[in-house]
């Protein structure tokens, strides 16, 4: 879950609703089409974020990696769960296939990141992770906030801009190369 969160910048919430059927290993592609979330004192399905959180987006060679790994591991808890496996096709489930419960997510990643020293990181920060090393290695910011589910290019790039000076830099040298007589 949390290689697919910095891989792939998705909210808490969209992880704990993918499903395998939304993964297509052949092409490479997840399908983004519905998140889990406490409501009334129950997890429900419900759509994503904003209009634009519904998307389909490829997936990086390390994260078909993870899944593949993480399939494995699912599939000998279904096996120990026996009969007592709720089979919701889920990829992020419990250890009997129902639903995750979001703050239980957040624990274990709490549990990693003091093993590890990192105090300061929060779960969320892995999606910003992905979108700064998205821009930083050249990535269109459009194609950052659609990675993303953003609703806008604004916000996106409010949150995000900061990345971009190196790129300005690199912009003006390359003038400067286009501009050179020789």
């Amino acid at each position: 879950l949390f290689v697919i969160a910095l891989t792939m910048g998705l909210r808490r919430g969209e992880l704990l609703g993918l499903k395998w059927s939304d993964l297509d290993t052949g092409d490479h592609v997840l399908r983004i089409e519905r998140a889990v979330q406490r409501a009334a004192g129950q997890l429900r399905f419900v759509e994503p974020k904003t209009p634009g959180s519904r998307r389909v987006l490829p997936v990086p060679q390390v994260a078909i990696a993870a899944f593949n790994a993480h399939r494995a591991r699912q599939v000998r808890e279904r096996l120990a769960a026996g009969d007592g496996w709720h089979d919701g096709d889920l990829i992020f489930a419990s250890s009997i296939g129902t639903p995750m419960e979001p703050r239980n997510v957040n624990r274990r990643f709490n549990e990693l990141r003091a093993k590890s020293g990192l105090d300061w990181l929060r779960l969320h920060d892995l999606r910003h992770a992905c979108a700064t090393y998205l821009l930083a290695n050249g990535v269109e910011p459009r194609t950052v906030m659609e990675i993303l589910g953003h609703s806008t290019i604004r916000l996106t790039m409010d949150l995000y801009g900061h990345v971009l000076p190196d790129r300005l830099r690199a912009a003006a040298s390359a003038m400067d190369r286009a501009m050179e007589t020789g």
